[in-house]
């Protein structure tokens, strides 16, 4: 999916499943992806379509350290100048993979920061990871308002801050996956996981089967009507649904 944010501002997602989550942001002055969750061989396949490649990268941002969102930080060794922004905790739990120390660059969860032309905004999310976070990336070129993509990943249920951070986004993705059927026929998920997620799922559910719904219950309303377009599936969406599961988690 690629869509054009306006200023000279483009987003593109590379991938949303169980098997890796990745998105490219573009601006006037820097390229980062959103989670890196697939290898470095693959990454570049994704990448082909948007004309760059992993060597073009400036930053990484980590949402958290599942693997489906990691995965591809070890082909981070051939590209040493690229910065890999993560909290404390996340950044632990993920360095224990990898052979190599990337070029990390902490925040506290909460905070704002700026990247080059972007700035930043964190914010805590409910789910089974030791620190996890979504983002609101906020960029300004020139006179032009101010273009924010929010991007929440493994949402069972929208708490009252995390409605308050995406609160006027542009773009809005959000990715939910939590199936109690499948979740039940899961068999390679620890049971110690299990709990956990039925807890979030009985939270998304108002009611709630896919947990789409519990979320979009909790969507504010003037976010959803300042949408300019809602064609899910096509190169004109401003609101997203990311993942289509494959395990029930």
């Amino acid at each position: 999916m690629i869509n054009t944010m306006g200023a000279g501002i483009t987003f593109h997602i590379l991938g949303s499943s169980s098997q890796g989550n990745c998105a490219l942001l573009e601006t006037p002055h820097c390229r980062v992806l959103i989670d890196i969750g697939f290898p470095a061989k693959r990454l570049n396949e994704l990448l082909e379509p948007t004309g760059r490649k992993l060597s073009d990268i400036d930053a990484v941002f980590i949402t958290h350290e599942h693997s489906d969102h990691i995965s591809g930080l070890a082909g981070l060794a051939r590209h040493p100048k690229v910065q890999v922004f993560a909290n404390r905790e996340t950044a632990r739990a993920a360095q224990i993979r990898l052979k190599f120390r990337p070029a990390w660059q902490f925040f506290e969860t909460g905070s704002t920061f700026k990247f080059r032309d972007v700035e930043v905004c964190t914010f805590a999310i409910p789910h089974d990871a030791t620190d996890p976070v979504g983002f609101v990336f906020s960029v300004t070129v020139g006179e032009a308002k101010p273009r924010r993509l929010a991007w929440c990943t493994d949402l069972g249920y929208v708490p009252e801050l995390v409605r308050e951070r995406i609160r006027g986004a542009d773009v809005l993705v959000l990715e939910s996956n939590y199936d109690p059927d499948m979740l039940d026929r899961d068999h390679k998920r620890p049971w110690a996981l299990k709990p956990w997620a039925l807890v979030e799922l009985r939270c998304a559910r108002a009611p709630a089967h896919h947990g789409k719904p519990g979320l979009a219950a909790g969507i504010p309303r003037a976010l959803v009507a300042r949408m300019q377009r809602c064609a899910i599936g096509t190169r004109h969406v401003r609101l997203v649904w990311a993942k289509r599961p494959t395990v029930g988690n």
